[in-house]
């Protein structure tokens, strides 16, 4: 890597010498990997999901709920084969797929790692502010995509993620998501995604229209059995936001239902609406550096 511009910051540094905006260097940086029970349904199953916890971001919203390792950078430099034998690893467990955290800014070395097929499918869980350059390196590598559309109202994103840009750069991101994957596919008794696109999106304290806004989107772009939205109700004051006042609370009650009501009067088929109950801290992860270095 000599310039480096897989994000839509686009900082351009040298990886190899210093760290870009992701605060990352080129070798992957990993904080966790294990089995993850806490996905929407189809994607952790029975069994779990293999993810891997990259650490480092290149949204870096002032939220996040992995501040510890989005934020603070904790985790193990890895190698590329390393991060390839994790994941023989967690296959091994018996996962039903291997979910990828956070790639955006190692999308290189993920790529190298997958040069390869594994024999089950890739899950790429992202903030959805993507490059559609780095997307198409990745074509066929990736069989689920799992992007978060944060933002429909760009001020926001502004204030909580740097990223005035968000809403038209996530919007091209997923149309690209969606050309490679097409229309979603389940398993032979529908429980299990096999292929597709699933939209994220977390409900914001003090911000429905946010939400309305991409609830709205996602009813234009997509028609049923395209693709899957996942509203989420589990955010909890986290990293930074104690600094910004809207936001530091959890949802309310009246908040919730009628993100409900919008989300029903839609006319959106196909996904996922998470129960309230769902906004603790007991969900987080703990980045433990579980599954990333070798056994003795």
């Amino acid at each position: 890597m000599e310039k480096c511009y897989l994000c839509p910051r686009g900082c351009g540094v040298d990886r190899e010498k210093e760290t870009g905006v992701c605060g990352m260097h080129a070798a992957p940086v990993v904080a966790r990997a294990g089995v993850h029970l806490w996905e929407e349904p189809c994607i952790s199953g029975e069994r779990g999901s293999g993810t891997v916890f990259f650490s480092g971001c290149s949204l870096r919203c002032v939220f996040c709920q992995n501040d510890s390792i989005s934020w603070q950078r904790y985790g193990a430099v890895i190698t590329v084969q390393r991060l390839r034998d994790i994941f023989w690893e967690l296959i091994e467990k018996g996962v039903h797929n291997i979910n990828l955290v956070t790639p955006t800014h190692f999308a290189a070395a993920i790529a190298e790692a997958l040069e390869q097929p594994l024999p089950v499918p890739v899950v790429y869980n992202s903030s959805g502010y993507e490059s559609v350059e780095t997307l198409k390196m990745l074509e066929g590598k990736i069989q689920i995509y799992l992007p978060d559309m944060k933002y429909s109202d760009n001020e926001a994103a502004k204030i909580y993620s740097g990223a005035p840009d968000y809403f038209e750069t996530a919007q091209k991101a997923i149309d690209e998501m969606f050309r490679q994957v097409g229309r979603y596919r389940m398993n032979e008794d529908g429980t299990l995604m096999e292929r597709g696109l699933i939209v994220r999106h977390l409900i914001l304290p003090s911000h429905l229209r946010n939400t309305y806004g991409v609830i709205d989107w996602f009813a234009r772009r997509f028609s049923p059995g395209d693709a899957m939205l996942s509203l989420m109700s589990q955010y909890i004051p986290s990293g930074h936001a104690s600094q910004f006042p809207k936001i530091n609370r959890t949802i309310t009650a009246r908040e919730y239902h009628k993100a409900q009501e919008y989300l029903f009067a839609s006319g959106i088929e196909d996904g996922f609406l998470q129960s309230r109950k769902a906004a603790s801290d007991r969900f987080v992860p703990v980045f433990d550096l579980e599954g990333v270095l070798p056994s003795e």
